[in-house]
């Protein structure tokens, strides 16, 4: 008789404000796991409540990982969460724990699971500041054009506007003498892990109904302060502060919208993302998708884990 494949890393994905939190700390009590943060903006000390960053007196004593350990002025690729994501995964699988990774960055998630394989993620910061410093004389249209004259099917899937994915294609074809689109090319399918991934499947208008009421909370709990935090220390054009939450509230710090304004196109954007994330995920991984079918989950629980190894 073939012996039981157990699962060794169980993930929970959903757009945002789907319910993925409380899911993982019930998961992580019931089957003895850690959780691993899988949201790309939740790394950053500072970004608490425009994230949704889990508190500690949420986490009910389970470990969390990878999160609030960048400052907000640093970069953080997908290159460098999958290494560290994969370093954590072995410390707790030695620890006879489930892996349990939480998150809505479906791309990030899935370079842990699947044999990604990336351009090797040296930045030189001399070439960044000359491309940076050359996008401020000529502009984006240009820089664009620039990169269309070195590798046109890159350019084609990429707005002029991106200046931040234009300039990273630049580094690219400078660094490596690759392209962006042979970079996509080495990513693989092939699964590293017998992982499982839950789908948190809320109804459209309830989940968008949870959005808005969600950013009306955070402005209770003093995002607009923990924005002007950043703003006042002059943090500017970094990942971070690209965050939702963020650019539209340093649009009304910079007196270019009102506060009203800023708030509503936090909850558009939360809402626009949340489909993007839904599309990602139903169209690049197998995901078991559940409402609040706690039960259902009980029920797979003697596949999730074989503690001796077995």
């Amino acid at each position: 008789m073939e012996k039981q494949k157990y699962i060794d890393v169980v993930t929970i994905v959903g757009p945002t404000a789907s319910g993925k939190t409380a899911l993982s700390i019930k998961m992580a009590k019931a089957f003895d796991g850690e959780i691993i943060n899988g949201d790309s903006m939740q790394v950053y000390k500072g970004l608490d409540i425009g994230t949704a960053k889990i508190r500690e007196e949420e986490m009910e004593g389970i470990p969390h990982h990878l999160l609030s350990f960048k400052e907000p002025t640093e970069s953080f690729s997908v290159a460098e969460y999958q290494r560290l994501v994969r370093e954590k995964i072995k410390e707790i699988q030695s620890r006879k724990k489930l892996p349990i990774i939480v998150g809505g960055t479906g791309l990030y998630i899935q370079a842990v699971l699947y044999d990604f394989q990336f351009a090797e993620e040296k930045v030189d910061e001399e070439a960044r500041k000359k491309y940076y410093e050359e996008l401020a004389k000529i502009g984006p249209k240009a820089m664009h054009e620039k990169l269309a004259a070195l590798d046109p099917e890159t350019a084609k899937q990429i707005h002029p506007n991106n200046t931040r994915r234009v300039i990273r294609a630049l580094e690219l074809i400078e660094l490596h003498g690759i392209s962006k689109q042979s970079e996509e090319l080495n990513r693989g399918h092939v699964p590293l892990y017998n992982h499982f991934i839950i789908g948190m499947n809320i109804d459209r208008e309830e989940l968008y109904k949870r959005i808005n009421e969600r950013v009306d909370i955070m402005m209770e709990q003093g995002l607009l302060d923990e924005v002007r935090s950043l703003w006042e220390r002059n943090i500017r054009d970094v990942q971070a502060v690209k965050a939702i939450g963020y650019k539209e509230l340093y649009e009304y710090l910079d007196g270019r919208i009102s506060l009203d304004e800023a708030v509503e196109q936090i909850k558009q954007n939360s809402r626009r993302y949340a489909k993007r994330q839904l599309t990602y995920f139903r169209n690049k991984m197998d995901v078991h998708w559940i409402g609040n079918d706690w039960g259902s989950i009980i029920k797979m629980s003697k596949f999730f884990y074989n503690k001796e190894g077995n």
